[in-house]
Parts: C-alpha cells; structure tokens; sequence
C-alpha cells in the first residue's frame, strides 16, 4: 500500500507526540469556583482549593451570578480565599442592577478585605432570556465598570472574552472592538469563555493581534464533567462542540470514573496543543471540584509546591 504524503505527515506526528502531555512544567494556571450555597457545597468547596492550593496558581477566582444574585456568598468566599490562604484571590464583579454607589462600596469592601484583583463583567440578567438594561445610574458595561475601578483603587483587572463572538454581539468585528475598550479602559488580560478545538482560540489571538491588542489573553479551559451539561452551557455561551466530542463521550453516562479519564485526557490534549503554540497561562473552571483540573495539570507537568490551604490556615 503507497501512503499519501497527508498520511506520511499524520504519521510523523503521530510518532513525534510523547505518550503524555507533560509540557516541561512551566506553565502557570489558575482556577474558577462558584460561593457554595450550602455547608457541604462549602465543604466541597474548600476540599479543591486546598487540593489544588500545591499547585501555585497565579489566582483563584470566584463568580458573581446573574443579577449579583449572589453577591454577599462571593464576598464572603472570596474574603476568606484573601484572609485564610497564600493564593491571591479574585472576585467577580458585574454591574448589572447596580448603580455607581453601590458598586463603589462592594469594591471598597473587596479593597478593605485585601483583595487586589478584579474580574470585571457585564454581567447576565437576572431573568434569563432578558435583554441587558443598564441601570439608569450604573455603568452601561464592562468597559465603563473597568475605568470606574481603575479610578477607586489600583486593581489588577481582568475581563472576559469570546473566541467564538459573544451570543448577543452584532459581529465578530464588534465584540472584538468590545474587548479592546475595555483593555484600553484599564484591563490587564482577557480570560476567554471556554472552547474544544486549539485552532478556535489560535483564530481569535491572530484577530485580536490583527486589531491592535497585545494585552495577554488567558485561554478558559472547561473539563467535561457531564456531556449534558456541557452541550447546554454551549448552546447558551455560543460554543461550539465538536462532532468527535459526542462520539467520545457517547455512553460513558452511567461510568463517571471512565468518563473522567477521558474528560482529563481531552483537555490535557487541548492544552498541550495549546502550549505548543506559545500559550503559557491557562485558566480552569473547576465547577468547584478539583479531580479533573488537578489531573489535566498533572498531565501537564505541573507538580505540587509548598503547603495547601489547609496547612497555611493551621
């Protein structure tokens, strides 16, 4: 049989690749959890962060939900991160149903409890399915939210992105604009909203480099805990899903051992594709359990430094 130089070259990768994705171990990552909403959800919570504490990550951040809905838990999580552990913490902050003042004292709050990092957002409705309406005396977005931190305290400040073009922009060309605003408002980097394929957030990089953006952008990696789950918050973020993820994950729903093999492996492939083509910075939304990420960093090279959170709460 004469193989074609398509198939030649698939080979020769194929034997190039090592049998594991380890990436020399200078890569830096840092993590997403959600404020727990009961005591073993808390439980939950805090067993990740000191599982995944060794691991030296750059930040851990925590999320707002719709409407600030849970403001005072992300308080409240993202205080004690900042109080209870050596991990700089940062907290989501949205300026939907908000006016100025309001979010001027939930960021003196934030400054007074030693947090020095923002990630600034829009932010979603509290109604799903509603459209965005600024309120009359808070910021119209992100960008306005941006420089109106900047102007309260010097925070390092960073802001979503979409490789994928946001659900709600009119264009591609105009979510990136949007991007742009509010880096040049002050931001420091982009974390991106999650994506399968390497090639998705490569395009995007080239782009925003093409509109003039040199600020770091931070690729969000999402495990795949749960096939559903993970086809549903794509439908709503605008993310594709492969063909081959479905065939992948095809009936592995009543195996949730083997299914995280193959959710830890999937990711860890993603992200040595990623490294490969100069990423360095990768950011985990951990859904509050640390298996998956702990062992996609594993693969990747990464190994445990000093004391847990535990340990430095002791």
């Amino acid at each position: 049989m004469t193989l074609t130089l398509v198939q030649l070259e698939e080979a020769r990768r194929a034997l190039a690749t090592p049998l594991f994705a380890d990436v020399a171990g200078d890569a830096r990552v840092s993590f997403e959890f959600f404020p727990p909403k009961t005591e073993k959800m808390n439980e939950t919570l805090w067993d990740a962060i000191a599982t995944l504490s060794p691991l030296n990550p750059r930040f851990v951040s925590v999320t707002y939900g719709a409407g600030g809905s849970t403001r005072e838990r992300t308080h409240a999580t993202v205080a004690r991160i900042a109080s209870e552990t050596a991990i700089p913490a940062a907290a989501h902050l949205t300026c939907v149903e908000a006016t100025r003042g309001e979010i001027d004292e939930i960021v003196d709050a934030y400054w007074e409890a030693g947090v020095r990092h923002i990630v600034a957002l829009r932010g979603d409705p509290p109604v799903a399915g509603k459209a965005f309406e600024a309120h009359p005396q808070g910021y119209a977005g992100a960008a306005e939210l941006v420089e109106g931190l900047r102007k309260r305290h010097p925070f390092e400040i960073s802001v979503s992105a979409y490789p994928e073009t946001h659900p709600e922009a009119a264009t591609a060309q105009s979510d990136l604009d949007n991007f742009k605003r509010k880096l040049d408002a002050g931001a420091s980097r982009g974390i991106t909203q999650f994506f399968f394929e390497p090639e998705t957030f490569f395009r995007f990089r080239d782009a925003a480099a093409a509109a003039g953006i040199d600020s770091e952008i931070v690729p969000g990696i999402m495990p795949v805990s749960n096939f559903a789950a993970i086809k549903r918050m794509s439908a709503m973020t605008g993310t594709a899903v492969p063909a081959w993820m479905g065939r992948l994950f095809e009936g592995l729903d009543d195996h949730p051992q083997a299914r995280q093999l193959v959710a830890a492996t999937v990711a860890a492939e993603l992200c040595r594709r990623l490294y490969a083509g100069g990423v360095r910075d990768f950011h985990f939304y951990t859904l509050n359990r640390s298996e998956l990420s702990y062992a996609i960093c594993h693969l990747l090279g990464l190994r445990p430094q000093g004391v847990t959170a535990q340990e430095q709460a002791a």
